[in-house]
């Protein structure tokens, strides 16, 4: 979630080093800093706040030279300050960090009984004093000082490291947290992730687990943590810096809206044939034997990809006819669950970094499971982990409220369920083709309907600005709809929401609606369409305000509802792809009208990527 740019080359580093910076504030953070080694050795700027406020530190008091580090932080350990901000210097040894040191109490504890002095509240600082002291005993370089270091810690981490004492190369290191090398001419980068340095070069070199890298301006070298050589091939990065433009759209989030279906066009593309009625997953090595001794499938998520994760599990279970069950990763791997041959588990995470997510699936690995990950980066730690891969590809996604990668991750849970279905014959060429040509026609229904409801849902929305508190309800394939539409609002408007099964309401939620209370109601056409309609009834009893996603034409509806928002007459199991379309938009006008930071809310990052 914190951001991490380190160069080494000719340029001056600082410039490199806020262009990177800049280009990864969509993970989110209240501080940043810079260290860059020129005349007068090693010197830091940090600050907390925003980059803006750094710009102006270093307008009044600049740096120049290189190599340098830069750091956006989100705070972990020890509240956002100047003296939290990273990097964190010891003796002309800095470091920034991204990841959590599970020891550094006890750590923090003998290094004080050595005489140390700290200046931070956080972990990260632990780093820069073991490694300093490492070195001062003058038995060893930089290199081996770090791999000192990180043997004798416990937890996550991406680290990368400048010391005055060998002012020519970085060293970096990665375990659980991401981190990527971009090669130049003459120039090398370290990122957190691509964004940062893609404007500098497409070649990339993505570290794995527990390996280091020293970094000099001609080149890198990889190894392992005990030292054996590493050789891996560059990755060429084909995606442009301009898709991570706003593109004329006033915030990023907006722009994401209107490319779902782009991004689900190029999600489905090329992966089935509706003429033979078949799903063709490149990126499943899984024997059909193998799928159809499948028993039992567990889905493992966070936030927004929980809820296309809940989705995935009626599309799977109603097209496959397997057992489904989805869990919160972080509850998922203290829960002690049964699993083994049989089972099945797919992690789904957009940027492949989340880490509860990562550990979940590791768990599984362990137990025999078969494993299955559903994410947007290439090469990211979930990818890696995993055996077999279906990439989302829904482009770079930059505002922290997931929208695209969402319907994404649904439209490829569509094609995993339709596979699963095919190969353990449960559903035969002719459903497998009907469902195809309804899945083709979506990415069309999705752009007009987002045309047909944007400006009237402005509109809509500055009726309900002063609104504290929505409620949202749906049914069947709707409830995890309902869920992510409640999750939506309160991210970025930071207006209090709940998400419901209609059919709970009268088992609580009943009792807080009133006419302050507005409720949206997810009531499409379809087999739930009766219950949802007493539903919505029961709540205008109460005197709410009814807000209702209904389909093109629904008079019943029309007038029964305060406010309605009509959608495509879609089949039931691919409704959450265009009802969930009006929810994030009412979220995106209820927040830009309140002047919230859209794009960055507060407390939020991107990649959630500690525990």
């Amino acid at each position: 979630m914190c951001g991490i740019v380190g160069y080494v080359g000719t340029r001056d580093a600082v410039e490199v080093l806020l262009d990177g910076l800049r280009r990864l504030e969509y993970r989110g953070y209240d501080s940043a800093g810079v260290a860059v080694l020129g005349p007068r050795g090693v010197e830091v700027r940090r600050v907390q706040g925003k980059l803006s406020v750094l710009r102006e530190k270093l307008a009044k008091d600049p740096l120049r030279g290189s190599p340098g580090i830069g750091h956006t932080r989100w705070a972990t350990h020890g509240r956002p300050s100047d003296e939290n901000a990273h990097p964190h210097t010891v003796d002309g040894v800095s470091v920034v960090h991204n990841g959590i040191i599970e020891n550094y109490r006890q750590l923090r504890e003998e290094l004080l009984e050595q005489g140390c002095r700290f200046a931070s509240e956080t972990d990260t600082e632990i780093f820069a004093h073991l490694i300093s002291r490492a070195l001062q005993d003058g038995s060893t370089d930089l290199e081996a000082a770090v791999r000192r270091t990180l043997v004798r810690i416990k937890g996550t981490y991406a680290l990368v490291v400048l010391s005055a004492s060998e002012p020519e190369r970085l060293v970096v290191a990665k375990n659980a947290s991401p981190l990527v090398l971009g090669l130049g001419e003459g120039e090398q980068f370290v990122a957190s992730d691509i964004p940062a340095i893609l404007p500098y070069t497409r070649s990339m070199v993505f570290l794995e687990e527990g390996e280091v890298a020293v970094v000099e301006a001609g080149g890198a070298r990889l190894s392992t943590l005990d030292g054996s050589p590493v050789q891996r091939l560059p990755r060429s990065i084909e995606w442009s810096p301009v898709q991570a433009e706003r593109g004329g759209f006033k915030h990023f989030m907006l722009k994401e809206i209107f490319e779902q279906p782009r991004a689900l066009t190029d999600t489905l593309r090329g992966r089935f044939s509706v003429a033979d009625g078949q799903v063709a997953l490149a990126g499943l090595s899984l024997e059909r034997s193998t799928l159809q001794a499948i028993q039992r499938i567990y889905i493992l998520a966070c936030g927004t990809s929980w809820h296309a994760g809940l989705v995935g599990r009626l599309l799977i279970e109603s097209f496959a006819r397997i057992p489904t069950e989805v869990d919160l990763a972080h509850e998922f791997r203290y829960r002690d669950p049964v699993l083994g041959p049989g089972t099945l588990v797919v992690g789904i995470s957009q940027s492949g970094e989340t880490a509860d997510t990562l550990a979940a699936v590791r768990m599984a690995r362990e137990q025999r499971a078969e494993v299955v990950a559903i994410c947007n980066v290439v090469d990211s730690s979930l990818a890696r982990l995993s055996s077999n891969v279906i990439y989302t590809h829904a482009g770079p996604e930059i505002g922290v409220a997931s929208t695209k990668a969402f319907t994404s991750q649904i439209g490829a849970l569509c094609l995993l369920a339709l596979h699963l279905g095919q190969q353990t014959d449960r559903l035969g060429a002719e459903q497998i083709r009907s469902s195809l040509e309804a899945l083709m026609q979506l990415p069309e229904e999705m752009d007009r309907t987002l045309k047909l409801l944007d400006a009237p849902i402005r509109s809509m929305a500055r009726r309900y600005l002063s609104t504290r508190h929505f409620l949202f309800l749906g049914r069947g394939f709707n409830h995890p709809i309902a869920l992510e539409g409640a999750l939506k609002l309160k991210e970025i408007s930071y207006i209090h929401a709940e998400g419901y099964a209609a059919g709970e309401m009268k088992h609580g939620p009943i009792a807080l609606i009133d006419e302050a209370m507005p409720v949206l109601v997810l009531a499409p056409k379809g087999s739930h369409y009766d219950k949802i309609v007493g539903n919505l009834q029961e709540t205008k009893a109460r005197g709410a305000k009814v807000i209702a996603v209904a389909t093109v034409g629904d008079h019943l509806i029309a007038e029964l509802a305060d406010d309605l928002l009509q959608v495509p007459d879609v089949a039931g199991p691919f409704q959450p792809l265009v009802t969930v379309l009006p929810l994030q938009l009412l979220a995106y006008h209820m927040a830009d009208l309140r002047g919230t930071d859209v794009d960055q809310p507060r407390n939020l990052a991107k990649s959630v990527t500690v525990e």
